[in-house]
Order: C-alpha cells, then structure tokens, then sequence
C-alpha cells in the first residue's frame, strides 16, 4: 500500500512539473518543453536505476523507487503528448519537423538515458 501511494504522489508532483515546463517552452510551431522533460526523465531515470544498481540495488528503497522512477518520471515524461505532437506534423503535412522532432527526441533519449546510466553507476 505504501508504494502505491508513492506512485500517487509522485506521478502527481511530475505531471505538474511537465505541464509547468509545457507552459513555459512549447511554442506553436515546436513542442520544446515536450522533448526537454523527455530527454531530462531518460536521463534522470538512467542516472538514478544506475546507480541503484550499481551499489547492489540498495541505494534507494522500494518506496523511494516507487516514487521517483515509477511516479514522478512516469508523470513527468510524455510519450503520449510526444506521440500526438508528432500526428499534428503530418497532418499539417510538416514532414521535417515531424521526422526531425521524432528522430531528435528518440536519439537524444537514448544518448540521455545512456549517459545518466553510466553516471549513476560510476558516482
């Protein structure tokens, strides 16, 4: 019970931070805050279960986890809203931005998630 109430408060606390981040960088034409909480959410939670593992799975409790990687990364990043801005190009039949949004979202993802992984597991 008390991990699923993790996951409650912190899905909350990172839903609010994206719309938050959302308000303050999405532009009409470019979705910005939408890739920086994906990429900032690959990288946190690289360098977090990095370096959770790194020391035998003890740096951080089942409920902390719960929280942090399930609850709050899991609201705070946007696979569906990235998915979504990604129809609205092609709809708009805005080709460059679609493969180029979607193409740098993915691969940067991935760079981040990589690099926080490895962070985590040399600190």
């Amino acid at each position: 019970m008390q991990q699923l109430l993790m996951v409650f408060l912190g899905g909350g606390l990172g839903s609010m931070m994206r719309y938050g981040v959302g308000l303050l960088l999405n532009k009409e034409s470019i979705p910005y805050g939408t890739g920086l909480v994906n990429i900032l959410g690959s990288l946190l939670i690289g360098l977090f279960m990095g370096y959770h593992l790194k020391v035998n799975a003890q740096a951080f409790s089942q409920a902390q986890l719960a929280f942090l990687v399930i609850g709050f990364l899991g609201g705070f990043t946007t696979f569906s809203s990235f998915m979504y801005e990604n129809l609205q190009f092609l709809f708009n039949e805005q080709y460059f931005r679609f493969f180029g949004y979607g193409l740098l979202s993915l691969v940067l993802g991935l760079m981040a998630v990589a690099g926080g992984y490895y962070l985590g597991r040399i600190i």
